[in-house]
């Protein structure tokens, strides 16, 4: 019922469409949303996750998770994270790739919600960690569609891969096109 709901709100009011699923047999990847340009971002997710009906995950700093906002980031599938010790972010989030059975991590790659001309690499390193796929899912403003790409494994060789994962990204336009990361493939 709650799938109905999303669909009806996202698709018939508002007028996007998710284009494209993820298998509910993937248990474990790391989902890249890019652009990334506005807090409107976290809301596509929102309802992206309702529509496909499938537990997708996020990380966010662990002092975010104090009562009572706890209960709305552990409900919208965050996972604390200690950002304050001086240890490797992506060893910490592969070990969260270990400890869950189900662990679906969607990472904003640019870092911010400003023009970026590169993007950040730990969610490469991340899913090259942890042997898990990534799948490319692009926000476009322009047309209202959330695109939803195949999975696709780091090989190890990040320049080579990077073309292939940002092809997906080609003329992709965020709700503030003027901060939207331009695809240089």
């Amino acid at each position: 019922m709650k799938q109905i709901i999303y669909k009806f709100i996202f698709c018939k009011i508002f007028g996007w469409k998710v284009v494209g699923t993820i298998a509910t047999k993937i248990k474990k990847c790391v989902l890249i949303a890019v652009p990334h340009t506005s807090w409107w971002d976290f809301f596509l997710g929102i309802f992206s996750r309702g529509i496909l009906n499938i537990e997708i995950n996020y990380v966010a700093k662990k002092e975010l998770f104090v009562f009572p906002f706890n209960y709305f980031f552990t409900w919208t599938g965050g996972t604390p994270l200690n950002r304050q010790k001086n240890e490797n972010k992506v060893d910490t989030i592969a070990k969260i790739f270990q400890e869950k059975e189900i662990f679906r991590l969607a990472i904003a790659p640019e870092g911010t919600r400003k023009k970026v001309t590169e993007l950040k690499t730990g969610f490469y390193y991340i899913a090259l960690n942890s042997n898990v796929p990534i799948i490319p899912i692009a926000f476009n403003f322009g047309n209202k569609e959330i695109n939803i790409g195949k999975p696709f494994f780091p090989t190890g060789v990040i320049n080579k891969d990077m073309k292939i994962l940002m092809s997906h990204f080609k003329n992709v336009k965020g709700k503030n096109p003027e901060y939207s990361f331009e695809v240089k493939v």
